[in-house]
């Protein structure tokens, strides 16, 4: 009987598996990490997650906000957690491939993580104050030239796609814009609508141009993929557009296969039920379930892309 025992032991872990592992999992609450402020996009998504997330685990999820340095000091906190499936993060590929580059983050955003889901690709919406005299895109740009330096943009942090994507517009384009970062994008919206900040690039901002609180002036993705009426594809302009945002769930590197393994299935599945997408579409978020080695090119090919944005706008790394 010892014998045997041992023999299973070894086999399980070879297959990754800890004693703790070969415990039902999970036992105990599941901590999900968000990296930005409460009420942002990321902590809406990640508390609509948590609730079926623990509906199909049986088990507690509770969403945890730890914000500041675009994202990537929550990130860190999940790179250095005990890998044993009860510390997850939810994250975008800003705080995982874009700010890394601009801020000194203590993890390494190709070796730290394991991918679990991803969950979809944000559609922003390029919005600006209604007080703004401006009603499109070309008269935006048309505004900044004649006003270079005195237009300001909000975004939920350095390194964060709201933040990279108006950057990259300031190239297309040729306008001198003010970034204006946040903890997040409630903060950065919030002030958008009281006046204090010009414009903004994020899918939070959806909703407040259904509302009218916004005006909506392009969105990201195909010209068939909004349902803002009347706000135009960002491509119909600059048809060369390749960056947008994504976010995805991501566990610290070395979690045991077996917990994996479950987490991956019951992401899956909760990010195929319908009430789920339509949560999510109605944050700006087009639903985008890939397997886990296209989510890590993901992560790759944004750090690429946004690489190059970084150094034709020359961005410099800040020291924190």
């Amino acid at each position: 009987m010892k014998r045997l025992l041992s023999g299973l032991i070894g086999i399980a872990l070879s297959l990754g598996l800890t004693p703790g592992a070969l415990a039902a999992y999970p036992d105990k609450p599941i901590v999900y990490v968000v990296p930005y402020a409460p009420g942002g996009t990321n902590d809406s998504i990640a508390r609509v997650i948590a609730e079926h997330l623990a509906a199909e685990l049986e088990q507690s999820v509770v969403v945890e906000n730890k914000p500041g340095a675009g994202g990537t000091l929550g990130a860190a906190y999940v790179a250095h957690a005990k890998a044993d499936g009860y510390t997850l993060l939810n994250a975008s590929v800003g705080n995982l491939a874009i700010a890394p580059q601009l801020i000194p983050a203590k993890f390494d955003p190709f070796a730290d993580f394991t991918p679990l889901a991803n969950i979809g690709e944000s559609r922003s919406v390029i919005a600006v104050n209604p007080k703004l005299p401006v009603t499109s895109l070309s008269e935006l740009v048309a505004y900044a030239k004649a006003n270079p330096g005195k237009l300001t943009y909000g975004s939920s942090g350095v390194g964060t796609p709201g933040h990279i994507s108006l950057e990259y517009l300031k190239l297309l384009a040729g306008i001198d814009l003010v970034h204006v970062p946040y903890k997040g994008s409630a903060p950065a919206l919030s002030d958008v609508i009281s006046g204090h900040v010009d414009l903004i690039s994020d899918p939070l901002a959806n909703a407040a141009v259904k509302s009218g609180h916004l005006r909506g002036l392009a969105y990201f993705g195909a010209p068939d993929a909004t349902d803002l009426p009347g706000v135009p594809s960002l491509l119909d302009t600059y048809p060369q557009w390749n960056f947008s945002g994504a976010f995805l769930a991501v566990a610290p590197r070395g979690t045991p296969d077996a917990v994996v393994t479950r987490l991956r299935a019951a992401f899956d599945k909760v990010l195929a039920s319908a009430p789920v997408i339509a949560q999510l579409q109605a944050m700006g978020v087009s639903p985008q379930r890939l397997p886990p080695e296209e989510t890590s090119r993901l992560i790759r090919k944004t750090h690429d892309v946004s690489a190059e944005i970084i150094e034709k706008a020359n961005l410099k790394a800040q020291a924190q």
